[in-house]
């Protein structure tokens, strides 16, 4: 890393920077001084707006009491996005009902004003959701999102006009499944797949990299779904924690198709199976 970063990073007597592994949107650095070790993230080309969702979702998990890393600073050096936390010593196996736990946790802090949304957009890279202020909870994930994935997909040519027409069939089940459902809005990892928790030295969970927002807790759920990393006791232990209500594993499907879109946007066909059968899936109730 060039030596200007070392000399405009918000700490002082820099040992080294060594690139780690950091998720597919952001480069991804551990940064060692004499003092403490950090870690950095850096997103090219973009304006230190770029991590203004994720430093307020990690400053609510703060607040909430949820082990996350902490906000050391943020900015732009040379045209870059960077935000620098503190470092998490990643140890070994953890038990995935204490990270159950941590998660219920972090549903059960609700939005004040019972609104969901969030005071600023989600900026994922190729993509952006407004997370505008809406008084239900379908309003923000079918118009917001879903709708806005949908004109995505088939602006990118991954849908046809035939794929358009299941989804506003899909669209028709969603929305009066949550008409039905009474959604509370949580404080909402937004991006809780495998890659983004891990387990510290004493075996306790974290959670990192949050796409925060206010929305029904059976989001994030479905999103842990799609890829099968979370063993059958994590969900045993959320619902003994947090106790889900009737209909819960028909409306998680709605949150698979959720992410899996996303990943059809993102990386292309590969994903298009698995969105066809999730959309089939939620057809046939």
């Amino acid at each position: 890393m060039k030596q200007v970063w070392q000399e405009q990073l918000p700490v002082n007597h820099i040992q080294r920077i060594q690139p780690v592994s950091g998720g597919d949107v952001n480069q991804a650095y551990k940064v060692e001084t004499s003092d403490d070790t950090y870690f950095l993230l850096v997103q090219p080309n973009r304006s230190e707006d770029f991590y203004a969702a994720e430093i307020a979702g990690l400053e609510k998990f703060e607040e909430a009491g949820i082990t996350a890393p902490q906000v050391v600073g943020s900015g732009e050096i040379e045209g870059d996005a960077y935000l620098l936390l503190t470092y998490l010593e990643e140890g070994g196996r953890g038990d995935q009902r204490d990270l159950a736990k941590l998660v219920a946790k972090m549903h059960s802090n609700q939005q004040p004003e019972g609104r969901f949304g969030f005071e600023m957009p989600h900026e994922g890279g190729d993509h952006s959701f407004d997370n505008d202020w809406c008084d239900t909870w379908s309003e923000l994930f079918i118009n917001q999102r879903m709708d806005v994935l949908c004109e995505g997909l088939i602006e990118q040519g991954n849908w046809t006009e035939a794929d358009r027409e299941t989804y506003q069939e899909v669209r028709e089940v969603m929305v009066q499944a949550l008409d039905k459902h009474r959604s509370k809005p949580s404080l909402l990892h937004g991006d809780m797949w495998g890659g983004n928790h891990m387990y510290l030295k004493d075996g306790s969970p974290a959670l990192f990299d949050p796409s925060p927002f206010y929305g029904d807790r059976e989001f994030d759920l479905g999103v842990t779904k799609a890829f099968g990393a979370f063993s059958p006791e994590f969900y045993e232990a959320y619902d003994k924690h947090y106790p889900l209500s009737e209909g819960a594993d028909f409306r998680i499907e709605f949150y698979k198709l959720y992410i899996l879109m996303v990943h059809l946007l993102k990386f292309g066909g590969m994903y298009a199976h698995s969105v066809d059968r999730s959309m089939q899936t939620i057809l046939n109730g």
